[in-house]
């Protein structure tokens, strides 16, 4: 057995082990069998290793690049749902995975350690694929218009109550509606809760900004059903792309300073990989070209609140856009 290929077992053993207890056995290294139209075969005799994070959106766009992938005539190893980002990255790195979705502000802020708010998607997508691309050898395709940020959102009814659509207004409200609800986590980020209040002129912990009485500390998870109910807070942090936002009716405001950073999902693709296999571009593409954050909520949901299979959303999305057969 070759170096690369015991390699390669051992780290698939090592990823069935770890996704044991991630709630994601029933997705792990399995897809739909599918064809292109017409039985296009593009990647014929191609053999191309996918990962992903293991959290649901990484997962399906996972599924999806594997599956249509398979499709197009790949030989497809599926290493989809490799627990954090770490795990996913290093195994590109290291030449075990050759696909995977990334988020541009993932690369900019986690793996190259900068602090430069770049707000145009374009732009900082440029930035990481030119930093990527000459480092590491990895090629971060053009972006999908899909953008998995942080932000803020209310339900309904607290926005229409306060008339808000945006943080500018939130910060122009009386000091006792400026409550919010964030995790731990969101909370002590560099990039996080603090610098946002006093990018937006209501700083933390002051009687005319936003006093510690006025912010509750909890689960993620948690804060999406607080924010629905608009108990204990008014506003709560969300991801843009998650399906909770429309499945609770949650109003997204707008980040009309542009503090946040943009995350657009990117196929990334190491070098050698795809000149090895040009159509890759092509085809990675033709999925990147559909995503959109209302299309991401409604694959999202249908895994997190209905409890679908991530292959089986992946599968039946390429089939209703027409992509396989």
């Amino acid at each position: 057995m070759t170096a690369p290929r015991a390699r390669l077992l051992a780290l698939i053993a090592v990823l069935a082990l770890l996704l044991t207890g991630c709630g994601l056995v029933s997705s792990s290294g399995t897809f739909h069998d599918a064809t292109l139209p017409g039985g296009a075969r593009p990647l014929d005799g191609a053999r191309i290793t996918v990962t992903s994070k293991s959290f649901t959106e990484g997962v399906l766009l996972g599924k999806i690049s594997a599956t249509y992938l398979a499709a197009a005539g790949a030989e497809v190893t599926d290493l989809t749902g490799a627990p954090g980002s770490a795990s996913s990255r290093q195994a590109q790195l290291n030449g075990d995975a050759d696909v995977l979705w990334e988020y541009t502000g993932t690369g900019w802020v986690n793996y190259h350690n900068r602090t430069e708010i770049i707000p145009d998607p374009q732009e900082l997508w440029q930035a990481v694929h030119d930093i990527e691309k000459s480092e590491y050898d990895l090629e971060w395709l053009p972006p999908a218009n899909f953008n998995n940020t942080y932000a803020f959102a209310a339900s309904a009814q607290t926005a229409e109550r306060l008339g808000v659509r945006s943080l500018s207004e939130v910060a122009a409200l009386p000091v006792g509606d400026r409550t919010f609800c964030v995790d731990d986590e969101f909370f002590s980020r560099s990039d996080g809760f603090l610098p946002m209040l006093e990018k937006y002129g209501i700083p933390y912990n002051d009687p005319n900004g936003v006093p510690a009485a006025n912010v509750t500390r909890m689960d993620a998870g948690v804060v999406y059903t607080a924010t629905a109910e608009s108990s204990p807070c008014n506003f709560g942090m969300v991801y843009t792309t998650d399906g909770r936002v429309k499945n609770l009716h949650l109003v997204v405001l707008e980040d009309d300073r542009k503090f946040f950073l943009p995350y657009s999902g990117t196929a990334v693709v190491r070098d050698e990989i795809i000149e090895r296999y040009p159509p890759l571009r092509a085809l990675l593409g033709t999925i990147s070209e559909r995503l959109t954050d209302d299309l991401m909520q409604d694959l999202n949901a249908r895994v997190d609140i209905d409890g679908e299979d991530p292959s089986d959303v992946a599968y039946d999305w390429l089939k209703s856009e027409g992509l396989v057969e």
